[in-house]
């Protein structure tokens, strides 16, 4: 094992139980193994899938991190593939006569994909020699993402018993655990858990009204680099456009922007040439940074799942980090009215589906695989939703697996040659105007006849010294005459209708199980509050204690370091700042506050009791006011 994990990833050691679950999964047993994120997940699959005979099924619910891990595993000299929302079914079937033919050692799915007819027929033929099954909380309805097609996994068990089921997941309580192996039908339950607690990481949860403000003093005194999450895509552009005019570079990062401008502002992020990213929950899976000195929040997730997974992504070098939550009342109140807004009335996602279907023309039994351009605002002007319950519906007909508006993927476009060398070779004589064309097709990118390659129509003019317009009629006249298959990009979002269409008041999520997922829902959001707002416990064992984990105290967080006040410890040091500043002039309480908190002993401690406590120093006539309410000594 150690010499492949030397060969292929460059490690000379495993991480903490790493090895254990490798040999658990070499043995044939079904595994379930919870590490936080950053501990290694994915090489407790990837290198028993080289090791072993056969192909590695891996199930995972996110279109950007398989792309990612494939790129990866290539990048080692690993064969991996996946298949993903938008691929039209010649795609599809070359990717799945690779894998029994080509030597694939790992294939990347969605769970929707799993009870596709054309998947299982070639599945059934495949050598499996285990599954993996990423985010496997998503399989539980206790789960904080549950996803129902994640419940057609086990299903595929019948056509490859022998083949052991790894489960994975950075964060599980203990209904989802035994949820998990139970959904999975586990032969046995071995289970490997790493404890959740990071004597690195100091929880702080602040109540502000100003949080662009107390965000600089933040990154003004922590240093380093770091995330900040926020609710939606256009709050991360501006954000990001406040952090840059105050001097702090920065970028941003949503699922709506295309592949391309994901990985250039990742890259950037990830090679500090900006030190800050401003993002939605769609980054960070599968980033490890370890320099991450701050995460900040400032807008409260929807669990204590996602915020425990987010806020891990901090100090994975082992180096202190702070995870910072700023809220104020209406974040509260933004976080009642998210359960009713994530569930709307059945009668209503059934209305959406059946608008959708007939909008895009789509018959009963029909559909499958096909993909439209979407544009939201007139959907809703046709048929009259409100436009926050019609996206809120499609989310939770996506979760059904219905339908899935996948990333921004298409502005990019792709190209395959699928006529023989002869036949091109023939039109080339034929045809000479497309001649310099296609010689340059060739010479500019690998492997056209194998697979389908990324393509820049931009490129091949400049090259060619012409105009973009004329190179995409040109490539697309090529694929009308079936010599390539030429996807061309398009900058506007693509729905995608994964499964063929059914009657809509057939939908399988009505009644108990819809119902069970609102309370499901309504339980996380409780919990998130009682965190944010409970200030009488340290952060790190509220955080523990749901994941069914005891631990002492951190020493570190807010309630740790503040308490009800400011503890004795501090208030020497603190009296003497305050001394300090008013013996050089006199000033507000705001502008001695402005003072403190840009101190990087003082700036986490919370500002309510810092108040407090200056209020203190005025009634023990320690510090005094004058007429014009400024302080002195």
């Amino acid at each position: 094992m150690r010499q492949l994990l030397k060969k292929y990833w460059g490690f000379d050691d495993f991480r903490p139980l790493q090895e254990e679950v490798i040999s658990s999964i070499i043995q044939g047993r079904d595994t379930l193994v919870l590490l936080p994120t950053g501990g290694g997940k994915s090489l407790c699959y990837q290198l028993p899938a080289i090791y072993m005979d056969g192909l590695c099924i891996v199930v995972s619910p996110l279109i950007a991190l398989m792309k990612e891990q494939v790129q990866k595993l290539l990048d080692r000299n690993i064969k991996a593939a996946c298949i993903v929302s938008g691929m039209n079914q010649y795609e599809q079937e070359l990717v799945l006569n690779k894998c029994l033919y080509g030597g694939i050692k790992l294939l990347y799915v969605s769970p929707e994909r799993l009870k596709q007819r054309m998947f299982i027929d070639h599945l059934r033929q495949m050598k499996v020699s285990m599954i993996a099954v990423d985010e496997a909380h998503c399989i539980s309805q206790w789960g904080y993402d549950f996803r129902p097609a994640y419940l057609e996994i086990a299903s595929i068990r019948q056509w490859h018993p022998q083949a052991p089921v790894l489960a994975l997941t950075a964060t599980a309580t203990k209904d989802v655990i035994a949820d998990i192996q139970e959904k999975l039908m586990f032969r046995e339950g071995k289970v490997f858990r790493q404890s959740f607690f990071r004597s690195n990481l100091a929880y702080m949860v602040f109540k502000e009204e100003d949080k662009i403000g107390r965000l600089l003093r933040i990154i003004k005194n922590v240093k380093g680099c770091g995330v900040v999450y926020v609710r939606n895509r256009r709050r991360t552009q501006d954000v990001a456009h406040v952090l840059n005019a105050e001097g702090v570079s920065a970028t941003y990062y949503h699922a709506g922007l295309s592949s391309q401008q994901r990985d250039e502002r990742q890259g950037m992020w990830m090679s500090n040439q900006v030190s800050v990213m401003v993002a939605t929950n769609a980054f960070g899976m599968g980033i490890d940074k370890p320099d991450v000195r701050f995460v900040v929040h400032l807008d409260i997730p929807s669990s204590i799942e996602a915020y425990f997974q987010e806020a891990g992504r901090g100090g994975r070098d082992g180096e202190k980090s702070y995870a910072v939550m700023l809220y104020d009342q209406s974040d509260i109140a933004r976080l009642d009215a998210s359960v009713d807004e994530s569930y709307p009335p059945i009668k209503t996602i059934q209305n959406v589906y059946r608008g959708l279907c007939n909008f895009y023309n789509i018959p009963i039994g029909s559909g499958e695989d096909s993909s439209f351009p979407f544009d939201l605002e007139q959907i809703c002007n046709v048929y009259g939703f409100a436009p926050l319950e019609c996206f809120n519906s499609i989310a939770m007909l996506e979760r059904e697996g219905l339908l899935s508006l996948p990333d921004a993927d298409n502005a990019v476009s792709r190209l395959m040659i699928i006529s023989g060398k002869e036949e091109l070779y023939k039109f080339q004589v034929e045809t000479p105007r497309y001649e310099p064309l296609l010689q340059l097709l060739l010479r500019m990118y690998g492997g056209l006849f194998s697979d389908f390659v990324e393509i820049s129509e931009k490129q091949l003019a400049k090259r060619l010294y012409l105009d973009e317009t004329t190179v995409q009629n040109m490539l697309s006249r090529l694929d009308t005459l079936q010599l390539v298959s030429y996807k061309k990009r398009s900058s506007q979002t693509q729905i995608v209708f994964s499964a063929s269409r059914v009657d809509a008041k057939d939908l399988h999520f009505v009644g108990s199980q819809y119902s069970q997922l609102k309370s499901s829902m309504e339980a996380r959001v409780k919990a998130i509050k009682r965190y944010v707002m409970q200030s009488d416990s340290c952060r790190s064992q509220m955080l523990l204690a749901y994941f069914d984990e005891e631990a002492g105290r951190c020493g570190m967080c807010d309630y740790c370091l503040g308490g009800a006040t400011v503890k004795n410890a501090d208030a020497k040091r603190i009296e003497g700042k305050v001394v300090e500043v008013l013996a050089s002039r006199k000033m507000t309480i705001k502008d001695l506050m402005m003072v403190l908190m840009s101190d990087s002993d003082i700036h986490l401690h919370d500002e309510e009791k810092l108040c407090s406590f200056i209020r203190c120093l005025i009634d023990e006539r320690k510090i005094g006011v004058d007429k014009d309410f400024n302080l002195f000594v």
